[in-house]
């Protein structure tokens, strides 16, 4: 183990170079590496409160042109099992969500040659109607990056339509890893990188949030890790619009990368926890459960982590993969919370505290 001296920087919670990350990511035992995160986390939260979200995942079209190599849930548009959910199912969907104490919707699906701009302003309009409490965090910035694209729009004027529709804040999924050189081979068909950052960057002007996504575990190098952090760092600088940074590993079955093996438990560990040591601009970084079970996460949460996640009704994404998804209930989240230390605490879309528990 190399001496904590040479890292008393970090522990006074001072910012790190893209070299000092990648010594880190590269070199550091994953004990060290993972005291280093915890202490971070205490200087952000020293109250010992560890938050989730109760939300819903719905996937309103499974069609997608993009073709990304990672993807097992798209499908063409004649597929035999291609869908488009249409409003009243969506809406009966919300009310489940709004039944179970649910505050947050998150929307997302492929980019779809069918579905215009309209579609999307009069589908957000009737939920905001129809459910004004519920907090619409939906559509990713491929999905916005598209909309521009078969409407002949800039992104600016995506955002507003939809923003003057009811949507409250932006996901920060389709980001996979913010380096050229991997979307090229990863997700030709999506957003390049400099796009995903626009679609932030204006949404943060136009006064919404959004979080910010990575994608790991299959083509990368440890030096995309680290450039993928200080792109979302330096967004996060210039526009502090960022509510939380959320690292998840790349899981295989039914993809065009099931030949790569999965990333241990261990380096998912070393990444979650330089997040919390490179973003020192984000107050919080979600441990995922989705990817890592539950045990996992929980560990996540001496790793830098200052939240679990959510408490879904539905997760059809992952799910389409070989990979298990549990989805544990608001006691189950509570009691991993308490049993690894922390104070339980139910949040809103902006990491606004509900309730603790």
């Amino acid at each position: 183990m190399k001496k904590l001296s040479r890292f008393e920087h970090i522990l006074e919670g001072n910012r790190i170079s893209q070299e000092e990350a990648l010594e880190l990511l590269e070199s550091l035992d994953l004990s060290t590496l993972g005291y280093l995160a915890d202490q971070v986390r205490r200087l952000h939260h020293p109250e010992d409160v560890v938050t989730f979200v109760i939300d819903r995942n719905v996937n309103y079209t499974n069609v997608c042109v993009a073709g990304c190599k990672f993807c097992a849930f798209k499908r063409s548009v004649n597929s035999t099992d291609a869908y488009v959910l249409d409003t009243d199912q969506i809406l009966e969907k919300v009310k489940e969500l709004v039944d179970w104490g649910g505050t947050t919707l998150l929307m997302q699906g492929g980019l779809n040659p069918d579905l215009p701009l309209e579609f999307y302003v009069e589908l957000l309009r009737t939920i905001k109607k129809t459910f004004p409490q519920v907090q619409i965090h939906s559509f990713s910035a491929p999905e916005i990056v598209y909309l521009a694209r078969i409407e002949k729009l800039t992104i600016e004027e995506v955002l507003r339509e939809l923003k003057n529709a009811g949507l409250d804040s932006l996901p920060g999924g389709g980001a996979e890893i913010l380096s050229s050189e991997v979307r090229r081979f990863l997700s030709p068909g999506k957003c390049s990188v400099e796009e995903w950052e626009e679609v932030h960057r204006t949404a943060h002007r136009l006064g919404m949030t959004s979080t910010a996504t990575m994608m790991f575990g299959h083509v990368e190098e440890p030096k995309h890790i680290v450039e993928h952090l200080e792109r979302v760092r330096r967004i996060q600088d210039e526009t502090g619009g960022f509510t939380a940074f959320i690292p998840w590993t790349f899981k295989k079955g039914n993809t065009q990368l099931d030949h790569i093996e999965e990333s241990p438990s261990t380096y998912y560990l070393k990444v979650l926890a330089l997040s919390r040591i490179y973003l020192d601009n984000f107050r919080n970084i979600q441990s995922s459960h989705v990817t890592q079970t539950m045990q996992v996460g929980m560990v996540g949460l001496h790793f830098g982590a200052n939240d679990l996640g959510s408490v879904m009704i539905e997760e059809n994404v992952i799910s389409s993969t070989s990979y298990k998804v549990s989805i544990p209930k608001v006691e189950d989240m509570v009691n991993t919370i308490r049993s690894a230390g922390f104070i339980p605490a139910q949040r809103d879309t902006y990491y606004r505290i509900i309730r603790v528990f």
